[in-house]
């Protein structure tokens, strides 16, 4: 492993004393001379850096997803006021589809044109499990049957949550469900991949370094993920900040009008910021409600992530794919946080995003009929 230099333990350590007074002076707030946010803002920040770091050492795939995401967690239960804008969500989600975009290439659109047939009987594989799971809910006396079908409906968490209400669904309880079950597959994906990876370091997604920076490329890049984000939420496309980018992106790409540059500090923000919007999506009152059922929740949670995982293996058998594909493929997680995982491992990144858009827009368009049924029959 490689050894950590010096400078860097000296600002672990400083940061460790920083959030240890930093936690001190949050107790009582009143007699500080400091913003009640700001503080959170900056012990939220320290502790994902240190966690986050921790998380690398151990040699993980988006580290700093899932470390600002688990922190995030902590700080929401623990009732912090902060919360992610969400332009500055979409601009990051933008950013992860620029991301997708550069791997896109003629010859991998025509793999997965090819391909189309068995990906459209594994995602519907997966969406009928899905219904399985909102099935039992309703049947167990859980839930009622829309927020039970719409909970365990395995598209993009934040798509889930804005549909469920115009349908008759306990919002809350519906992002209770998706956002509990993204937390778990991103925790389970991660570890996943690093099984599967090995000992060895994935290599590195197709970014710039700091010094090879061109003004021009990354000016392109910007206005692709701020215009791409703005289009996405201005039409209501169901997570069309991070679609809008990564379609319109890809093709630019593939064809050569304009070149995709991301420099690492700009993704490890943006991979930040969309853990820190799901773990503060967590709070008391939203747990609080659900404590009774948390056990099947969860429960209901691994089961889909169960036979999500039987589906993955069945498209390793049934194409050659690699496993780390077929199972980030197959995650019922959020289209973003399986984007960093996919990118940050070894796994074919535009067959993952392919299967997990191709399930959402399917998602989309069955879910109404799939929670009628659901609640007429269980």
């Amino acid at each position: 492993m490689k050894k950590r230099a010096p400078a860097q333990t000296f600002v672990l350590v400083v940061s460790v004393v920083y959030l240890r007074q930093a936690a001190v002076r949050w107790i009582d707030l009143d007699r500080a001379h400091v913003s009640r946010r700001a503080t959170q803002w900056s012990l939220l920040l320290v502790a994902s850096l240190i966690v986050s770091e921790l998380v690398t050492a151990g040699g993980f795939p988006a580290a700093y997803l899932v470390g600002p995401m688990l922190c995030a967690i902590a700080f929401g239960l623990r009732g912090a006021e902060v919360r992610m804008p969400r332009p500055l969500m979409s601009f990051s989600q933008a950013i992860i589809g620029c991301l997708v975009a550069r791997s896109l290439t003629k010859a991998i659109l025509g793999s997965i044109a090819r391909d189309w047939p068995i990906m459209v009987l594994v995602v519907s594989t997966t969406v009928l499990a899905a219904a399985l799971v909102g099935w039992v809910l309703v049947k167990s006396g859980t839930l009622p049957g829309a927020t039970a079908a719409w909970g365990s409906s395995p598209g993009a968490a934040s798509a889930m949550v804005l549909i469920s209400g115009e349908f008759g669904a306990d919002v809350r309880l519906v992002a209770f469900m998706q956002y509990t079950r993204v937390v778990i597959v991103v925790l389970t994906a991660s570890v996943v991949s690093r099984i599967l990876i090995g000992a060895s370091s994935s290599p590195a997604p197709a970014v710039a370094t700091t010094s090879s920076v061109a003004a021009l490329p990354l000016a392109e890049t910007l206005l692709l993920a701020g215009a791409g984000a703005w289009v996405g939420r201005r039409l209501n496309i169901p997570s069309g900040a991070l679609l809008v980018p990564m379609l319109v992106g890809g093709v630019l790409h593939a064809t050569g009008l304009v070149e995709i540059i991301l420099p690492p500090s700009l993704l490890q923000a943006a991979y930040a910021i969309v853990g820190w919007y799901v773990g503060l999506s967590f709070d008391r009152s939203v747990l609080r409600q659900v404590f009774k059922a948390m056990p099947k929740l969860v429960l209901s949670s691994l089961l889909l992530i169960g036979l999500c995982a039987v589906s993955a293996w069945l498209l390793h058998r049934g194409t050659g794919i690699d496993s780390l594909t077929a199972y980030l493929a197959t995650s019922p997680g959020g289209l973003d946080s399986i984007a960093v995982i996919a990118t940050g491992s070894q796994a074919d990144t535009p067959f993952v995003l392919a299967m997990q858009t191709m399930r959402l827009f399917i998602v989309i368009l069955t879910g109404p009929a799939i929670a009628k049924l659901i609640s007429r029959n269980a």
